[in-house]
């Protein structure tokens, strides 16, 4: 199987290569490139993250150990990008563990050469450096869940070794103390720029020996900066000029950064002891954080982390214990899913915008993907079966679906949230439909028929203005009860890449997918009417009109599949031929609109043209208009986000058609496999956003996509669980 190279990569380290025990070895981590192109992600349920490179360069903008949600999930500020170490052994010898990548190519220091191996221990990052034969430190990073609080854990081992006699017994070296010096590099920026320092500039530093608060300037955010009482702060003020991030630099944006030392931390280690520091937004920090009690009271944040993941997991299991064992994959995406559900403020109450949220299943929102987008809609909608039905989240499910309705305005749900916390975009037309599909998956999973009953009028409206009219030319054509939408110069569809004014794919007129989801709203609103004894009419009515002339509007005889969009531009008979993956949604969706011989055609021509071991491409190689990579400045990457990039999370509605026709799991076990192998080839432990269309595939995009995770645990769950063990992959 494709995994099957996987395995041979780590034998050497002799550890089991599951979804679940995922673990990179010295010939990755000592490899200065390699170590450079695979990264990590940690989130505190609040929009706030911390992320880098396993070898500790910030290779992005985005990247940071306190990436703070100042108005959760949004307003994100990058306030500390990373942490250097240097340990001073008792031969004097000092171990440099830190990378740093500058503009003119310089890698400095190169503590590549120490790191060991990196794992997942849980959802935390955990680094081993070796600093001799007998001295090793490994490094752990978390957040506080529900806070703005990163801890970074260092702790000092000894190796046993045999004794000269070859008793088989083994002695541990006595060995003193050493010195463990943290340099942490301080910034107070929005996560999108980069800061350019100057000679001048000097951050505002309250230093009391083991706790520091930081300003980068009056009126700017206050951070914290903690440690026990033994630690001892030494202030330098120092600036360290043109950082590069190389990934910038691939996307064309500004790609080189300076960062602010404000001081170096520095205390005494032995083996078996840890030394954390914790980094924190907080105003009201525990003050048994840089108090005698701090290593305990790091020892009991830790052990809250991991009690709260084991109950993800027993979540998720549902009947098993121990789902890590006998499901890897499914309790790695468990976890992978967990990162991207995040508090919601409250639209109908907005006196509570600047109080702190609590972190209550009633108000949850779906972060798209990680480092650079926020809340949208549509992936909100299309990644809640997978994040929170797939997982036994059922109670955040509600919330959300709760959350997103009370922004309900025109019949529409708001397309995305902006990054600064103001009024939300109402630009799709498939978003609002998409959640008429997760109302219909969580009502049947739960059957929670109050939320519906609560829902209803809501649903009831929305369906009214779509068929009276509503923002950007959405409307039902009487002619034949489809949904046309569309305007110049807006994006309404998943297809959404706009350069400038520029609307890359604007698919203006009766797109496929939409109709499919307009089909799937009207069937699931006649059978919600009736199970609430309400008048179903309207909308078996206007089911039977979109189901009489949805097959004979889009099938393109010549091709064997589905039109793209018809009636473009308002055009009637003027139809788009493209072979794109969005006609899968009108076989996945309902069985009712297409005849099986069609949907083995459709399936035959997207296997054909659009199937690849990443994902579904989002054009066909044929076609005149293919892009045949997903790279460059920000007018090329977008020109192509949907005319042949890869996506993964495509391969739901793949799986979904497959099975419909040929029910059969053993053959998409391999095709999944090829996704889960992501889990350790780039951001460890979660899928990121897009492909390169062509081999090697290499993934692109944001390092972590909530729907790629959502759609790839959904479809696991349909086809390998039935198979047997298959999780130890």
């Amino acid at each position: 199987m494709l995994l099957t190279q996987g395995r041979e990569a780590y034998a050497q380290d002799q550890t089991p290569v599951n979804a679940w025990n995922l673990r990179l070895g010295h010939e990755i981590c000592a490899d200065v490139q390699a170590g450079l192109d695979h990264e990590w992600l940690v989130t505190n349920g609040l929009g706030g993250y911390a992320a880098g490179s396993i070898l500790g360069a910030t290779t992005r903008s985005y990247h940071g150990l306190l990436v703070a949600a100042l108005r959760p999930p949004v307003v994100r500020t990058v306030l500390i990008a990373k942490i250097d170490e240097e340990v001073i052994l008792p031969d004097g010898r000092t171990c440099k563990l830190g990378v740093n990548e500058y503009q003119d190519g310089t890698i400095d220091p190169q503590g590549y050469t120490y790191l060991d191996s990196f794992w997942l221990e849980g959802d935390i990052p955990c680094f081993l450096y070796r600093l001799s034969d007998t001295l090793s430190l490994e490094k752990r990073i978390w957040m506080e869940y529900g806070c703005n609080t990163t801890y970074v854990q260092y702790t000092l081992k000894s190796t046993l070794v045999d004794t000269d006699d070859h008793s088989h017994e083994h002695v541990v070296h006595p060995v003193t103390a050493v010195t463990l010096k943290l340099f942490p590099f301080c910034l107070s920026r929005d996560y999108h720029s980069s800061t350019q320092g100057l000679d001048d500039w000097r951050f505002l530093v309250d230093s009391q020996s083991n706790r520091c608060h930081i300003r980068a300037f009056e009126g700017a955010l206050v951070y914290q900066l903690i440690a026990d009482p033994v630690v001892t702060f030494t202030p330098t003020g120092l600036w360290y000029w043109h950082v590069k991030h190389r990934r910038e630099e691939e996307r064309g944006l500004l790609a080189h950064e300076d960062v602010y030392l404000p001081g170096v931390f520095s205390t005494q280690i032995v083996p078996g002891m840890s030394k954390t520091l914790v980094l924190s937004a907080e105003a009201d920090m525990s003050s048994e954080f840089g108090g005698s009690d701090h290593e305990d009271a790091v020892a009991r944040a830790l052990l809250y982390h991991q009690h709260r993941i084991s109950y993800i997991l027993s979540v998720a299991a549902r009947d098993r214990d121990d789902l890590q064992l006998h499901d890897p994959v499914h309790a790695r995406l468990a976890v992978a899913a967990d990162q991207f559900i995040v508090a919601c403020p409250d639209a109908t109450n907005p006196s509570t915008s600047s109080q702190p949220l609590h972190l209550s299943p009633d108000r949850k929102t779906i972060i798209a993907g990680y480092p650079w987008f926020t809340d949208w809609g549509r992936d909100s909608m299309i990644a809640l079966p997978g994040l929170l039905l797939c997982t036994g989240r059922y109670g955040e499910a509600r919330g959300l679906l709760k959350a997103f309705a009370s922004f309900v305005h025109h019949g529409l749900i708001p397309n995305h949230f902006p990054d600064g916390g103001d009024a939300p975009a109402y630009n799709t037309v498939d978003a609002t439909l998409w959640m008429f599909h997760a109302l219909d998956r969580y009502f049947k999973t739960t059957n929670d028929w109050a939320l519906l009953k609560e829902l209803f009028p809501i649903l009831s409206g929305i369906i009214q203005w779509h068929i009276r009219g509503t923002d950007y030319n959405i409307h039902v054509d009487q002619t034949d009860g489809l949904l046309y939408a569309g305007i110049p110069g807006v994006q309404l569809t998943w297809m959404d890449a706009k350069v400038d004014d520029l609307v890359m794919t604007p698919r203006r007129g009766k797109p496929v997918e939409v109709n499919a989801l307009w089909y799937y709203a009207l069937t699931a609103m006649e059978s919600w009417a009736v199970h609430l004894s309400i008048d179903a009419t309207q909308y078996s009515q206007l089911r039977t009109q979109v189901r009489q002339h949805f097959a004979t509007r889009f099938w393109y005889g010549e091709g064997g599949y589905l039109y793209d969009v018809i009636d473009v531009d308002g055009v009637a008979g003027q139809n788009d031929a493209s072979l794109r993956p969005n006609q899968l949604f009108a076989a996945s969706l309902t069985h009712d609109l297409l005849l099986d011989m069609q949907v083995d055609s459709i399936l035959q021509q997207v296997t054909a043209h659009l199937l690849t071991p990443a994902g579904l491409r989002s054009l066909s190689p044929a076609d005149p208009h293919y892009h045949d990579h997903f790279r460059g400045d920000r007018r090329q990457r977008d020109s192509a986000y949907h005319q042949g990039t890869v996506w993964q999370w495509l391969i739901g509605p793949y799986v979904d058609v497959h099975l419909r026709l040929y029910n059969d799991r053993a053959k998409l076990v391999p095709l999944l496999e090829s996704l889960v192998e992501q889990l350790w080839s780039c951001c460890l432990g979660t899928i990121s956003e897009v492909a390169e269309p062509e081999p090697p595939f290499d993934p692109g995009g944001c390092f972590a996509q909530a729907w790629s995770v959502a759609e790839l645990l959904r479809c696991w769950l349909l086809v390998a669980k039935p198979i047997g063990e298959v999780g130890g992959v």
